[in-house]
């Protein structure tokens, strides 16, 4: 799979090897979102033993684990006889390591799937044997759940030991965009609101053929990679996958209000608290309040939204359509995302358009917080605040091929008089953004007053 940026996580990786310390780092996030090539990134220039755990047996993983200490240290006895049990590993290891070496272990719940009390033996491991070694010792898995369970809560034997925890998560829009360099922001924006920020989604991505195309070959088929992906990884993931699935397919259809979704799947309020809760945690979901609310915990206005942006085009495309997918008209199937495709765009524009204020920034103000603002039928894309210097930018995103007019800034001033937040002493600014440009009118205007206008995803 292509590598592409992920510079944060290989710096920390770099500083921790830096320190001479024995360390203990935990690498997670949700599958194929790029934990195993960044491992393999950041040991090929280094001295390293690479275990990748497999659904087997604890002794087949043991034998396997032991031919490749064995193949490291030349070792033909061990290369043939494999370890016996986690305890001649570990002493194994003090009993040889003498420099530098890193130990990657991969997939590490497959290992707690065949010994319940597979964190408390390498708790043991790491006091008794490895913590005064000049180890680097890296545990990596998928299973979030699993993995915050057996090695990051409270409650896991190896709290405490580990000496630092990277959590990978989808790319934004433009680390997204580095799979597609020259393609236009319209095309990167719509491979985007198709496939979202899975490293492993956008690699798939055949740049001779057409989108529809891509959509057809990835997703649309039976057979095609990426067509029971949601399935599996709530069935992966997660104990009680039918409750969950139920649950993102309400919010997938629009039902964002506790009430909503309570009377959508029939799950007590109790209950469903619980399992949101866990689909945030996945970051499958986002609870969003107004950006505005002081208190948003308290707040009565949260919603509910799906946060993956492929589960947001699975829900909405292939779900509702399985049986005539099944049936293999992805004809028709693409004909429905072909008239429809533009409302999803849309959306995901206006979350584009924070990343690019977040971007611009330095050309606006520093702001604390950014999101929407709603109350009642009104509604605001994007607002930006700064609570010291009592400064509040207020944005529409408009994705249509009509220019944006006069109207629509005056409209948004009308919605921003709505806003109570320091009515009397803040400093508004105002910004819009246009797929299709703007009026003269409105040019003209924004030149007056500095208001900042976007084209697609540049500032005018």
């Amino acid at each position: 799979m292509k590598f592409i940026d992920r510079d944060r996580e290989l710096k920390n990786l770099e500083d921790w090897w830096a320190s001479k310390d024995a360390q203990l780092i935990v690498i997670y996030g949700r599958r194929r979102i790029g934990k195993t090539e960044l491992i393999k990134r950041f040991i090929k220039d280094k001295p390293y033993i690479y275990f990748l755990a497999q659904q087997i047996s604890e002794a087949e993983n043991l034998k396997t684990l032991g031919k490749i200490v064995g193949e490291y240290f030349d070792d033909i006895i061990l290369k043939e006889k494999g370890f016996d049990n986690w305890s001649t590993f570990f002493e194994y290891l003090k009993k040889h390591v003498k420099e530098r070496l890193i130990i990657a272990i991969d997939e590490f719940p497959y290992l707690a799937e065949s010994n319940k009390g597979i964190s408390s033996v390498f708790q043991a491991g790491w006091d008794e044997h490895l913590k005064e070694l000049p180890i680097f010792l890296i545990l990596c898995g998928s299973r979030m759940a699993m993995m915050e369970r057996e090695v990051l809560s409270f409650k896991a034997p190896l709290y405490g030991r580990r000496t630092g925890q990277l959590r990978l998560k989808p790319f934004s829009f433009f680390e997204a965009s580095e799979f597609f360099p020259g393609f236009s922001f319209e095309d990167r924006l719509l491979y985007y609101s198709v496939l979202g920020g899975n490293p492993s989604y956008l690699s798939r991505v055949n740049p001779k053929k057409s989108l529809e195309e891509n959509i057809i070959s990835l997703i649309l088929s039976p057979s095609s990679p990426l067509y029971s992906e949601v399935e599996f990884l709530l069935h992966e993931e997660l104990r009680e996958p039918r409750n969950y699935f139920s649950i993102l397919k309400a919010i997938a259809l629009n039902k964002t209000r506790i009430s909503e979704i309570v009377n959508e799947t029939g799950f007590d309020k109790s209950i469903l608290h619980k399992y949101l809760f866990v689909l945030e945690d996945l970051q499958l979901i986002q609870k969003e309040y107004p950006v505005t609310e002081k208190n948003p915990l308290k707040s009565k206005k949260g919603l509910y939204r799906l946060q993956d942006q492929y589960f947001k085009f699975w829900f909405r495309y292939v779900l509702p359509n399985k049986s005539r997918l099944e049936e293999g008209r992805e004809d028709l199937v693409l004909e429905i995302i072909r008239n429809d495709m533009t409302s999803l765009v849309a959306e995901n524009y206006e979350q584009v358009a924070g990343e690019i204020l977040s971007r611009d920034r330095i050309k606006i103000f520093n702001f604390d917080r950014l999101g929407r603002w709603w109350d009642r039928n009104e509604e605001i894309d994007l607002v930006a605040l700064n609570e010291k210097e009592k400064k509040i930018l207020l944005g529409e995103v408009k994705w249509s091929n009509k220019p944006v007019g006069l109207n629509i800034l005056e409209d948004l001033k009308r919605k921003a008089s709505l806003i109570d937040w320091e009515r009397s002493k803040r400093k508004e600014y105002y910004c819009l953004f246009s797929k299709s440009g703007f009026t003269e009118a409105l040019i003209n205007k924004a030149r007056e007053e500095k208001i900042l206008l976007f084209h697609k995803d540049r500032m005018v």
